[in-house]
């Protein structure tokens, strides 16, 4: 029992209890402008978390990333959403309430990751990021061209989440804590919330037991790895499989937060956000995926925001450098200055910036003077 409360009372155990509690009250105090833009960073996170499970613990290379996030978006929009019409075409839908459509999403997203696993378990390096880039065509195809799921080019509605009644929209039953209206966005918060924090745990609880360690091992060598025992083509196989389910999760979260889902968001752009986010962040690190997501989502959404008093920035749709293209400018250079000075990400330059501060401390328990034995206390 001390033991447990020793770990709890923990300068990392305090600080993430802290963060936690900073996010949970947030609601209280932000905008909607801010709350939508934490509700894309979360759901942003979740995706990176997966992507750097794969990409940073296991070293495979993936650019379909987005590929897995619109299985999971439009897994969950079929799942949930009832036969009918969206824009000019006929849809279709299983009707299923959504806590079960969100879960079906997921595993939807792991079982189409699962197909392509033996493709992951036969290619490596650059050989299987192309395999994984023809997801992304052969994605947007089937998008656009499917029309009873999708809904086309104009894309489809997705049903609220509800539970036991209780939506997540602004809609009945109205809500008000402490004075402040909870509508869609409040609601969604905890939501997102609660996914983000079960997906930390899972990743860090995967990474910390065998399953990591034999990951860790593919990546640095494959031929020692498959000496020691591990099987290789297995390990590689299911790190395809959950980084889909993350990212799966993540398109749920997103068609939920946009509440209508287009083609046109799943593309080229959006895996190259990813592989950004977790260079930025930090191979091999699920804080740092966190932080990264939060840094590519946070800034076009921080340049649209304040383009006006920004240099060099302008108004989205007018002259000039408009805030997406001045964000990807920055984490752009953000990348080549952290592969040119400090490899690690973010999530390498937090433990470099610790690193001081935990040898002093384990000097000064080491430099305490120790209580002299009693001459004879060895007979």
């Amino acid at each position: 029992m001390s033991d447990r409360l020793a770990a709890l009372l923990r300068p990392a155990a305090l600080g993430t209890l802290a963060g936690l509690v900073v996010l949970a009250a947030l609601p209280f105090y932000l905008t909607d402008f801010w709350l939508l833009t934490g509700l894309f960073a979360m759901a942003a996170a979740l995706g990176a978390i997966g992507l750097n499970l794969l990409s940073g613990t296991t070293g495979q290379l993936s650019l379909g990333h987005s590929f897995f996030l619109a299985v999971g978006a439009y897994g969950y929009i079929w799942f949930a959403g009832d036969d009918g019409r969206s824009g000019t075409h006929d849809v279709t839908g299983l009707g299923l309430p959504t806590p079960i459509a969100l879960v079906a999403a997921v595993l939807l997203a792991g079982v189409m990751g699962g197909l392509f696993s033996p493709i992951s378990g036969r290619l490596r390096g650059m050989y299987l990021g192309v395999a994984t880039l023809a997801l992304v065509f052969i994605g947007e195809h089937v998008m656009n061209n499917a029309t009873t799921v999708t809904g086309g080019y104009n894309g489809r509605a997705a049903e609220p989440m509800t539970f036991f009644g209780f939506t997540l929209t602004d809609r009945e039953p109205h809500l008000e804590v402490l004075g402040i209206e909870f509508g869609a966005y409040e609601r969604l918060w905890y939501l997102a919330l609660v996914l983000l924090v079960v997906g930390v745990v899972v990743a860090r609880n995967l990474l910390r037991g065998r399953p990591g360690r034999a990951l860790g091992a593919v990546r640095d060598s494959e031929i020692a790895a498959a000496v020691m025992g591990v099987p290789v083509a297995r390990y590689r196989s299911a790190a395809f499989v959950v980084s889909s389910m993350y990212a799966g999760l993540a398109g749920v979260l997103l068609a939920l937060v946009f509440g209508r889902v287009i083609p046109d968001y799943f593309g080229l752009a959006l895996s190259i956000d990813y592989l950004a986010m977790i260079v930025i962040g930090g191979l091999g690190s699920v804080g740092g995926a966190v932080a990264g997501a939060a840094f590519v989502t946070v800034l076009p959404q921080l340049f649209a925001h304040y383009a006006g008093a920004l240099p060099l920035v302008t108004a989205t749709g007018t002259d000039g450098i408009g805030p997406q293209e001045a964000s990807r400018y920055l984490y752009g250079a953000a990348i080549v200055l952290v592969l040119l000075f400090s490899p690690g990400g973010l999530a390498g330059l937090a433990r470099r910036t610790a690193a001081p501060r935990r040898r002093a401390a384990g000097h000064g328990a080491t430099s305490r003077p120790r209580t002299k034995e009693p001459q004879g206390a060895d007979t």
